[in-house]
C-alpha cells in the first residue's frame, strides 16, 4: 500500500501542465544528431585533451560522471558564473560543481581569506585550533546542530554517520530510498540507479548491489512512501541503525517530498528507535539560508553537509544531537583524519558563512524562480510534455507531465529529450550537469541576465521541438 499525498511540500516549487502535446520521435532523433555534430565540430580542443588525458586518466577524467561520449569538455579557467574551455569558449555554469560553486567561482571574500590563511596562518597543524572551533560555533548556530565533526568530503560524511548511528543504537542494518545516492561508502551504494528489471516491485523494491560493494545489510525503500518504509521498520525490529535519506531528492532531478512525508519519516523513526540521518551534501545551503532540514521544518537526528559550505575547497561535516554525538566522544565510534578542519579550508567556510546571508540567498533564490517562471510560461505556449521543479536556488526541467515522486517515476520520464535539451545548452554556451536530470543551479554570482541564456535556449529548442 503506497500513500496517497500527491501535494508537493510547500517550501518547495513544482509547477504542471495544464496539457501538454506529445513531442515528434523522428524530430527528436533528427535535432539530436545534428547536435552531436555541432557539439564536435566546436570542441576540437576538448576532444584532443581527452584523447591525451585518457592515457593517464581512466576515461580521460578524474571523476567517473565528469564523461560522456564522445568526449566531455575540458575547462581551463573559471570566474564569477562563467567557465572558459580549452577552445577558448565561454560558458554559463549552471552546473558550479552541484552547489559547491555556491559563492561563486574565484570568489573575492574566500580568495581573500584563504590567501591569509596560506600567507600567515598556516596549511595544516593536526591540532586543535580556534579557527575550527569558530567554524564549529558558527555551524551549530546556522544549522541547528548539538555537536559536529569536519570531514574532506560527502562520502566521508555519510559514512561516518551511519557508523555514529550504529555505535548510538547497536544495531548494524540500515534503510536508504532506491535512486538515492550518498558518495562512494559501500552501506550507500545499493540501489542506486538500479535496473528496473533487477529492482523488484515498485512498491517494494528488491535491494541491488553492484559486485565491487560490500554492503551489509541494507533494506531499500520508495521515496514519498512511508507505508512501506514503516514496514520494512516493523518486518526488522530492533536490527535498523538508521534511515539515511536525501529530504529533497537532487540525483534525480529534482524530487520533492510530499506534503507530510517527512514529518511521517521522522515519526515513525522515533517509533522504532531509528535514527534518522539527512544527507544535506547537495541541499545545504542551497536550499537555503539554514539548509532543507529547517526550511521544511523536520529535524533529523544527524545531518551531513559538504559541498556549498566549501566555497570550492573540500569541506564536509557530520553532526546533530549531543546524545548520537556521544558516540563520537566515547569514542564507540572513533572518527580520524589528517586533514579534517585544516586552517585552508576553515577559511573558506568562515568566508562563506559569511558570505552566505539570508538577503543574499533570498535574491538568488529569487532569481531562479524567475527562470522557473519564465520557462513555465514557455512549456505553456509550446504545450511541451514537460514541468518544472525548484528547490532554493536549484531548478530542473523534467520532462514528465505528472509529478516524479520517487525512482520508478523518474525511470518512465523521457530521457531522449532530456538528453537533446542538455546537449542543446551545451552547444549554446549554458553548461548543465552531464546527466539526464537537468538540474542547475543559481549561486551568488548568477544575474538576471544569465538566466535569461538559460531561457532563451529553452525557448529555441521548444521552437525547433514544434517546427
Amino acid at each position: 500500500m503506497t500513500s496517497t499525498i500527491t501535494a508537493n511540500d510547500p517550501a518547495t516549487w513544482r509547477h504542471l501542465p495544464s496539457s501538454s502535446t506529445p513531442v515528434d520521435k523522428a524530430r527528436v532523433d533528427a535535432l539530436m544528431a545534428a547536435e552531436w555534430e555541432r557539439f564536435t565540430a566546436n570542441t576540437p580542443g576538448s576532444g584532443e585533451h581527452n584523447v591525451r588525458a585518457s592515457k593517464s586518466l581512466p576515461l580521460g577524467v578524474t571523476s567517473s560522471f565528469q564523461h560522456w561520449d564522445p568526449y566531455p569538455i575540458s575547462v581551463v579557467s573559471a570566474r564569477g558564473a562563467w567557465l572558459t574551455d580549452v577552445d577558448g569558449r565561454q560558458l554559463l555554469d549552471l552546473s558550479m560543481g552541484f552547489g559547491a560553486m555556491l559563492v561563486g567561482h574565484l570568489n573575492p571574500t574566500v580568495v581573500e581569506k584563504v590567501k591569509e590563511a596560506l600567507e600567515k596562518t598556516g596549511t595544516l597543524f593536526v591540532t586543535p585550533s580556534p579557527t575550527a572551533t569558530e567554524v564549529a560555533e558558527r555551524y551549530q548556530e546556522r544549522f541547528g546542530l548539538d555537536m559536529l565533526r569536519f570531514t574532506q568530503s560527502g562520502t566521508e560524511s555519510t559514512m561516518y554517520a551511519v557508523r555514529t548511528a550504529r555505535a548510538f543504537t547497536g544495531r548494524k542494518a540500515i534503510v536508504k530510498l532506491e535512486g538515492g545516492y550518498h558518495g562512494g561508502y559501500d552501506g550507500l551504494s545499493v540501489s542506486v540507479k538500479p535496473s528496473v528489471e533487477e529492482a523488484g516491485p515498485e512498491n517494494a523494491p528488491t535491494p541491488v548491489t553492484p559486485f565491487d560493494v560490500e554492503a551489509g545489510t541494507v533494506y531499500v525503500v520508495p521515496y514519498n512512501d512511508v507505508d512501506r518504509l514503516r514496514e520494512v521498520f516493523s518486518e526488522h525490529k530492533g536490527e535498523i541503525a538508521a534511515l539515511v535519506m536525501e529530504p529533497v531528492m537532487e540525483n534525480l532531478g529534482i524530487v520533492l517530498p510530499d506534503a507530510g512525508y517527512l514529518a511521517a519519516v521522522r515519526a515513525a523513526c522515533d517509533e522504532f528507535g531509528v535514527v534518522l540521518i539527512f544527507d544535506e551534501v547537495k541541499t545545504g545551503l542551497t536550499a537555503g539560508y539554514a539548509g532543507a532540514a529547517q526550511r521544511l521544518g523536520v529535524k533529523p537526528d544527524l545531518i551531513t553537509l559538504a559541498k556549498s559550505i566549501g566555497g570550492g575547497l573540500p569541506l564536509a561535516a557530520f553532526g546533530g544531537r549531543a546524545e548520537v554525538m556521544q558516540a563520537v566522544v566515547d569514542n564507540r565510534m572513533a572518527h580520524f583524519g589528517t586533514y579534517n578542519g585544516n586552517p585552508l579550508v576553515m577559511a573558506a567556510a568562515m568566508a562563506v558563512d559569511e558570505v552566505c546571508t539570508r538577503e543574499a540567498l533570498d535574491s538568488a533564490e529569487a532569481i531562479n524562480d524567475g527562470a522557473l517562471q519564465a520557462i513555465d510560461g514557455i512549456i505553456t505556449e509550446f504545450d511541451l510534455p514537460a514541468h518544472t521543479v525548484g528547490l532554493g536556488v536549484k531548478g530542473a526541467v523534467t520532462w514528465s507531465t505528472t509529478p516524479v515522486r520517487n525512482y520508478r517515476d523518474y525511470k518512465r520520464t523521457d530521457f531522449e529529450v532530456a538528453e537533446l535539451s542538455w546537449l542543446w545548452g551545451v552547444n549554446r554556451g549554458v553548461l548543465t550537469p552531464p546527466g539526464l536530470d537537468e538540474q542547475w543551479l543559481v549561486s551568488l554570482a548568477h544575474t538576471s541576465a544569465d538566466m535569461d541564456l538559460l531561457v532563451g535556449t529553452f525557448r529555441e529548442l521548444a521552437e525547433a521541438l514544434r517546427s
